[in-house]
């Protein structure tokens, strides 16, 4: 039995205009209509661009995936920060952290200290070399925000990042 075209839910013309438009210019020309509703599907179209850019300017460069770089800049940002906190921060197991800590530290970017209070808590600091790391990573890390987002006006962005927030706070609830 042939298959027929799908049919569209909101037939509207301008609804669908805006729909070809939008779709033709997204790899493998798909209706996206249904997925674009959905706050995930477009946080995750979102970040294509976003972690090809990144991986090209500091996680090829500095040898650095995503993670490894939020807890060098989180650390360069917080001192005194302990494990646990970067934990919660970034709804990152215990022992997972562990591991990308334990990465970092062999690298010599960061120290990991125990309290003189209460030996369970660990303290992450940057090291010089970490420091240095950082320093240029930020540099470069501008300059990608500016490729990734110069398309958009200062007030978009700012729209975009306050939107964000609003969302991401839902997650400490």
């Amino acid at each position: 039995m042939p298959r027929s075209a799908p049919t569209s839910t909101n037939p509207s013309g301008a609804d669908a205009a805006h729909r070809a438009h939008g779709d033709a210019n997204l790899p493998g020309h798909l209706d996206h209509g249904r997925m674009r509703k959905l706050l995930g599907y477009n946080l995750a179209q979102a970040a294509i661009p976003s972690f090809k850019i990144f991986q090209k300017r500091i996680g090829e460069p500095f040898e650095l995936r995503r993670i490894d770089f939020t807890i060098l800049m989180l650390v360069a940002s917080n001192p005194h920060v302990t494990q646990r906190q970067m934990s919660l921060a970034l709804e990152v197991s215990a022992p997972r952290l562990t591991l990308v800590c334990d990465k970092l530290e062999e690298r010599e970017l960061i120290t990991r200290t125990r309290s003189d209070h209460d030996r369970r808590k660990q303290y992450i600091a940057l090291t010089r070399k970490g420091t240095a790391l950082v320093r240029k990573a930020e540099r470069i890390a501008d300059h990608m925000e500016k490729e990734l987002l110069g398309h958009l006006t200062e007030l978009e962005q700012t729209m975009l990042f306050q939107l964000l927030e609003k969302v991401a706070i839902h997650r400490r609830v």
